[in-house]
């Protein structure tokens, strides 16, 4: 088992040297682990939380998607429905006798019939019915597409959110652990006199802002889980294991081409589409209403003592209200047209918009990402080991070593935030192109890589 000096050490070589200076600080370090040496030792073979396997369970058990698609099923259903012919009508009667069905002997004019007719409605109209009710339908997939992407996007939000908070929770428990080193550092030179009361005072105060950083931080990463778990309809409650390292890719296409593939592909641009489809079928059904529907009847009646005899009647509706009926049907499906080509237009305005935002922000925290990581912290720890080695020999004073260290920190911490937000930009990006827009993993490296380090130096 590697002790918590052996692991500070690796990471900072001059605490090694600092502590030996202290016997009774390394006797306390030697008997005593670190949490981060109890972390890594049971998460040696801990199971970790992956993202794919937290997308594909929510997709399977989400509600609304599940909602969604039951609507997509009950909009195909209606589809032969509004293609049939009306259901035919069949009637019987008799006149003459009060008693049912019976013909009065002697009377010519009773009789007893059978009717049977059927509605026709003027060609092509059902077809263009059936067209639009296929048309809704494929709208209602659109919808069903976008909360499946959506989902999908409030997925990986939420597990880069949990990450982060995971990755900031260590980073900072491994920080305490260090600075309790330093304090403990402090005490002994204030003990024979090398060091004031005053740099104990401020060590102690520094554990404590840690500790309150860590409240907060441990508050967000349970919040990140309670979201995770709710996606999963699951107990807010339920525990998670770690969420597993995270590599950031590239983003493969530039903005021009992304711009193609968001018009093209976004779900609300697709069904505002399918909606103007939708209007044009329904001007032609309003235009072909001004023509009649026809009506068929065939009639038999038997009489008491004359021939049994057969009829046919053929019926058509007049229009004769139009302007009230046909004219407004027609302006009307108009109006519905045109409100949809205006909403499409406005969602390709949006999309253009939140498609630049999200590749900026994307962009942003790329630069911040390989900055961080080669550059800001490999610095910080460097400036971190240099004031700590000029410490020892009293050329710089506590504070300033404390400075340094809040800023290695600090830009470990924000390190794992720009790579949450860098992943969740690129996630909305997949969601508005439909498509896969990563490349080759970034150049960068954790910021724990003892490489990057010797990279700064």
């Amino acid at each position: 088992m590697i002790s918590g000096l052996e692991v500070l050490s690796m990471r900072f070589p001059w605490l090694g040297a600092a502590l030996l200076c202290c016997p009774a600080v390394l006797l306390t370090a030697q008997q005593a682990p670190t949490a981060q040496t109890i972390t890594r030792t049971e998460g040696a073979g801990a199971q970790l939380l992956r993202l794919d396997d937290v997308v594909r369970e929510a997709l399977e058990k989400n509600p609304e998607a599940q909602s969604a698609l039951h609507t997509v099923k009950a909009l195909q259903r209606r589809v032969p429905q509004v293609e049939s012919l009306p259901d035919p009508m069949i009637s019987a009667g008799w006149a003459g006798n009060v008693a049912p069905f019976s013909i009065m002997r002697g009377d010519n004019s009773s009789y007893r019939g059978l009717t049977v007719s059927e509605q026709f409605p003027y060609p092509g109209k059902l077809k263009l019915r059936g067209q639009i009710a296929n048309k809704e339908a494929d709208a209602a997939q659109s919808d069903y597409d976008a909360i499946q992407r959506r989902v999908t996007a409030e997925v990986r939000t939420a597990y880069y959110e949990y990450f982060y908070c995971d990755r900031a929770v260590q980073t900072t428990n491994r920080n305490k652990d260090l600075l309790e080193k330093l304090s403990k550092i402090a005490e002994a030179r204030y003990r024979v006199g090398k060091a004031m009361q005053q740099d104990v005072l401020r060590s102690q105060i520094e554990i404590s802002m840690l500790l309150e950083k860590l409240t907060t931080l441990e508050q967000q990463r349970a919040t990140a889980q309670a979201r995770i778990n709710a996606l999963l309809v699951r107990s807010p409650e339920s525990p998670l294991p770690p969420a597993a390292d995270v590599e950031p890719a590239t983003i493969a296409l530039s903005l021009e081409e992304l711009y193609p593939l968001a018009t093209t592909n976004d779900t609300a641009v697709l069904r505002d589409q399918k909606m103007i489809e939708r209007g044009r079928l329904g001007v032609s059904l309003a235009q072909r209403e001004y023509r009649p529907d026809i009506g068929v009847s065939y009639m038999f009646q038997q009489r008491s003592q004359l021939s049994d005899m057969n009829g046919v009647t053929v019926s058509v509706n007049i229009p004769v209200f139009y302007r009230n009926k046909q004219r407004q049907g027609v302006a009307e499906a108009s109006e519905d047209l045109i409100s949809a080509e205006k909403m499409r237009d406005n969602r390709l305005n949006e999309v253009r918009f939140e498609l630049k935002q999200d590749y900026l922000a994307a962009k942003a925290s790329e630069r911040l990402l390989t900055l961080y990581s080669k550059g800001v912290v490999p610095q910080a720890s460097l400036a971190l080991e240099s004031s700590m080695a000029s410490y020892q020999v009293g050329n710089v004073d506590f504070l300033s070593l404390i400075a340094n260290f809040t800023t290695l920190l600090d830009y470990e911490t924000d390190y794992y935030r720009q790579l949450a937000d860098y992943q969740t930009a690129v996630a909305q990006l997949e969601v508005l192109t439909g498509a896969d827009v990563t490349g080759p993993p970034l150049p960068v490296r954790p910021v724990s890589d003892p490489q990057s380090s010797k990279e700064a130096k």
